[in-house]
C-alpha cells in the first residue's frame, strides 16, 4: 500500500461517455477488484476512485464529471501528472462459479469492470438514464442493458431488469454497485431468493483510511470496513439504503 501520493503521468485518456473519461497511468500496485485509490491533484484536493482497468503495467480510473475536482481532472491532458495513493478498503470476494450476476448502475459499473475481467461468463446488467451514458459497450459485448428513458435495452431500472431475469435464471452470487437505494433493492431481492450478494457502497470518503468517520454507515467505516459488504454485514447496518452523511456531516434520510 502506498500511504503518500506517488506522482504518475497520465499516458492515455479514453472517452467512455459524454460525462465519463478513463485516465490511464503506469503503476505497480496489487489491487483487489472493489478496492479504491485516492487520486490527488496538487493544490486542489484528492478523491477516491476505483481501478476500472488493469492491463499489463497500466491501470485506469473512470471518472464521472460532476464537481470541481472531477471537472479539473477531465481537463487534464496526456502527459499531465496526478498523485495516487492506496489501495484502500476491502474488495469483492470473488468465486469461480459460473452462475453469478453483475449489476451496475451508472458510474457504479466502474467498480465492477475488473470483477467481470477476473471472472468468466458473467451475466451483466447495466443501467443508466439514457443510451449515451452506458459504459464499456465495446469492452463488454453481451450486457443486459436498461435505460430510464428506453433509448436502449429494457425500459426501466436495473432493479426492474434484475427482477425480470430472476424469473428465468438462478444465480448463486450477485456483485453490485450503484446508487445506494438501488443496492438496497438488489440486496432485498437476493435475500428473498436465497442468493449470496456483495455490494460496493459509494459514500463520501474523505481520508481513505478510517480516521475522519465521514463515510460511516451504522458504525462501519466504508473506507476500511468496506467499501464491499455482504448481505450478513448489511443486515446489521440500519442506515444502509435509508440514511446517508453529506460532506457537511449532516445526516440525511433518502
Amino acid at each position: 500500500m502506498i500511504e503518500q501520493p506517488r506522482m504518475v503521468k497520465i499516458c492515455d485518456i479514453w472517452d467512455e461517455s459524454p460525462s465519463v473519461k478513463t485516465f490511464f497511468f503506469k503503476f505497480d500496485l496489487h489491487f483487489d477488484p472493489g478496492q479504491f485509490v485516492m487520486v490527488w491533484i496538487p493544490l486542489l484536493d484528492e478523491k477516491p476512485f476505483t481501478i476500472s482497468y488493469i492491463r499489463n503495467d497500466l491501470m485506469g480510473v473512470s471518472v464521472l464529471k460532476r464537481g470541481m475536482f472531477t471537472n479539473a481532472l477531465h481537463n487534464k491532458k496526456i502527459g499531465d501528472m496526478i498523485g495516487i495513493r492506496g489501495p484502500y478498503g476491502k474488495g469483492f470476494g470473488l468465486q469461480t462459479n459460473p452462475d453469478f450476476c453483475v449489476v451496475g448502475g451508472g458510474i457504479g459499473m466502474a467498480s465492477l469492470a475488473t470483477v467481470v475481467d477476473r471472472l468468466n461468463d458473467a451475466t451483466i446488467i447495466q443501467g443508466a438514464r439514457t443510451a449515451s451514458e452506458i459504459l464499456y459497450q465495446k469492452r463488454f459485448k453481451d450486457m443486459n442493458l436498461c435505460t430510464d428513458d428506453g433509448t436502449t435495452g429494457f425500459k426501466g431500472t436495473t432493479v426492474d431488469l434484475f427482477r425480470k431475469l430472476l424469473t428465468r435464471r438462478r444465480f448463486q452470487k450477485v456483485y453490485a454497485c450503484g446508487p445506494e437505494k438501488m443496492l438496497y433493492k438488489v440486496v432485498e431481492l437476493c435475500r428473498n431468493h436465497g442468493i449470496e450478494c456483495e455490494v460496493s457502497l459509494d459514500r463520501y470518503i474523505k481520508c481513505g483510511f478510517g480516521v475522519c468517520g465521514q463515510c460511516d454507515c451504522s458504525g462501519q467505516r466504508v473506507c476500511v470496513d468496506g467499501p464491499v459488504f455482504n448481505i450478513k454485514e448489511l443486515s446489521k447496518m440500519k442506515d444502509f439504503g435509508k440514511v446517508t452523511i453529506l460532506k457537511t456531516g449532516a445526516r440525511v434520510v433518502y
